[in-house]
């Protein structure tokens, strides 16, 4: 019996629970809304009908009540509005002897919008015929006409505002999975192309060391001479893989100020932040490129924690001699000391000879700006892209 009722009550993976539990969050803070149950042992007191027969039909329906209302949140999608309905109907049925029951009808037309329309027509029209069947049983008791005007309007308001409530959760679920898995691409696209890369910069260089060696062994004995060339000539086309491997790991930690850009505006639109931008110039000098990204990615973050903004704004302007950054909210602005990544980011931008500057008043949001010397001598991202599995073509 035990296995049998753990069972009935274990979420289903389409439920309502299920849902709640995928977003980290506890469903047991589902159970708050029982709370307005509590009318049930209220009602009564208007109307003085604190009797045994309150007592007993209270007994024997309120169980049933919580029950159903955990199946609605247990049950799948497809079978959950079947128990809004059974709680609705116990409602209606016990209507004429049972005035506490309005609480179960409201819970009923409630879960209604709990369980699945996605559709809102479909979910007036459910409701619109709970709440009919309801003012019949209830005129036909004697119930007083202020009753059949409020609970219709009370049941569909309150069901509304579910509905809309459920519509965002469920949009906001689905995108924090598009950007998880915008994320989880762009990392492992990043991992195969480090992997061809470093196959193709050390696979043909390695195969030619190992060739060299290996003919520098057989020559040892007969000719010393040429044995000790093909070992130079290794040692040259090692030194040379070596210089290439480091350029290649200076491309791949260097930042790239595009995905930066990306990131920000997935960071502050999923926290209510609208962000403008333009595409960043290319050919920028490495460490222009890699400063001005750590220093956008701690702006971004500033702007999602602490602004309280609704908008921002990220300009990038290139001249001949200059690289400027500028990051605008409309967020409420600070007077207070700067912190620990403020002072990061000044580091940066001085470590470049560049110069940073903050304007920001209460309530009139902040500007922060960033200018930094371009160095033509230095070589670009674009630059530093591994060079594949070249070798000198003396070797």
């Amino acid at each position: 019996m035990l296995s049998l009722l753990r069972s009935w009550l274990t979420p289903a993976p389409d439920s309502r629970v299920a849902a709640i539990q995928r977003q980290g969050k506890s469903p047991w803070a589902e159970s708050v809304h029982l709370l307005w149950s509590a009318w049930v042992f209220i009602t009564p007191v208007f109307g003085h009908d604190y009797t045994l027969r309150w007592a007993l039909i209270t007994l024997a329906s309120y169980p049933v009540f919580v029950l159903l209302f955990a199946k609605v949140m247990l049950a799948p999608r497809r079978t959950a509005p079947r128990y809004a309905w059974l709680l609705a109907g116990m409602s209606i049925a016990l209507a004429p002897w049972y005035p506490s029951g309005i609480a179960y009808f409201i819970y009923g037309c409630v879960s209604c919008a709990l369980a699945n329309s996605r559709r809102f027509l479909t979910l007036l029209l459910r409701l619109l015929a709970l709440n009919a069947a309801y003012a019949l049983v209830t005129s036909l008791a004697g119930y007083p006409w202020q009753v059949l005007v409020a609970v219709p309007c009370m049941t569909i308001i309150i069901a509304t505002v579910s509905h809309v409530e459920r519509m965002e959760q469920e949009k906001d679920a689905a995108l924090k999975l598009s950007q998880e898995e915008v994320r989880r691409l762009a990392a492992t696209a990043e991992r195969e192309r480090i992997g061809r890369d470093l196959h193709d910069l050390l696979g043909h260089t390695l195969s030619l060391i190992t060739l060299k060696l290996e003919l520098s062994r057989k020559l040892f004995d007969r000719d010393a001479e040429a044995a000790k060339r093909e070992v130079t000539e290794a040692e040259r086309v090692a030194r040379h893989a070596l210089a290439e491997v480091r350029s290649a790991v200076t491309g791949i930690r260097a930042t790239d100020l595009a995905a930066e850009l990306a990131s920000a505006r997935l960071l502050l639109e999923s926290s209510g932040v609208h962000l403008d931008y333009a595409p960043p110039p290319t050919g920028l000098p490495v460490e222009v490129e890699r400063a001005l990204s750590l220093v956008l990615r701690e702006a971004a973050t500033n702007v999602a924690r602490h602004a309280q903004a609704s908008r921002a704004r990220i300009e990038l302007e290139r001249d001949a001699n200059t690289m400027r950054l500028r990051v605008s909210d409309d967020g409420r602005g600070f007077t207070a000391g700067e912190g620990n990544g403020m002072c990061g980011m000044r580091e940066r931008v001085r470590a470049l000879g560049g110069h940073l500057s903050i304007e920001s008043a209460r309530g009139r949001g902040t500007v922060l700006l960033v200018t930094v010397p371009l160095l033509p001598s230095r070589p670009s991202v674009a630059d530093l892209e591994p060079a594949g599995s070249g070798v000198p073509s003396s070797v």
